[in-house]
């Protein structure tokens, strides 16, 4: 799965682009509001799926070594949580799903029906 991916199928929208955008592809989901949750993952190619607005996703992305974050529910991001995804160069997206329907459906764009 790649970043193009999400945004054609989920629907998402690109809040910030990141040097990677065109090139990795998504390996690994991880999915929740706890980052002390998100820190104890080891995944390689990860994207990060949340509904907290806030720097510390982004803080936390970083950590963990995500590739990207999603911020579900329709969520504005915070002006200071664009400027932190463009200073650390994470590819940042946004959706109206929920994170249910969010994790739906990228395990769909993971594991495509036969």
């Amino acid at each position: 799965m790649v970043f193009a991916d999400i945004v054609e199928q989920l629907p998402a929208y690109v809040v910030h682009r990141g040097s990677d955008f065109e090139e990795i592809a998504l390996q690994n989901v991880v999915a929740g509001d706890l980052m002390s949750d998100v820190l104890v993952v080891e995944y390689e190619n990860l994207l990060m799926v949340t509904s907290l607005n806030s720097e510390q996703i982004l803080r936390t992305a970083d950590m963990v070594g995500a590739r990207g974050v999603l911020l579900v529910n329709d969520k504005a991001p915070f002006a200071a949580v664009k400027t932190l995804a463009r200073e650390q160069d994470i590819t940042f997206l946004s959706t109206p799903l929920s994170l249910f329907e969010a994790c739906v459906a990228l395990g769909r764009l993971m594991r495509p029906a036969p």
